[in-house]
């Protein structure tokens, strides 16, 4: 990958985790909504491929965390709009 497309990744997810946590903080996006685990979902990928190829690995660390914890998220929730 090109450090170019790399740097946009990062970007990318620095604003798609700070929109899902600015709209949940002013209410205007629900912490258990699908789009709030989505956006902390690739943001949280798009961050952790930006920090391996900077080898930043302290920010990889905790956002590898950020996208373990939204995986069962985004599960449960997808099984509750099913049902």
């Amino acid at each position: 990958m090109s450090e170019t497309l790399i740097d946009i990744l990062g970007w990318i997810g620095s604003i798609e985790v700070i929109v899902a946590y600015g709209l949940n903080s002013y209410q205007r996006l629900r912490s258990d909504s699908l789009m709030f685990y989505a956006l902390n979902f690739t943001g949280g990928i798009f961050l952790v491929v930006y920090t391996i190829y900077k080898e930043a690995y302290a920010n990889t660390f905790i956002n590898v965390v950020w996208v373990i914890i939204a995986i069962p998220a985004i599960i449960k929730t997808l099984r509750n709009l099913k049902s």
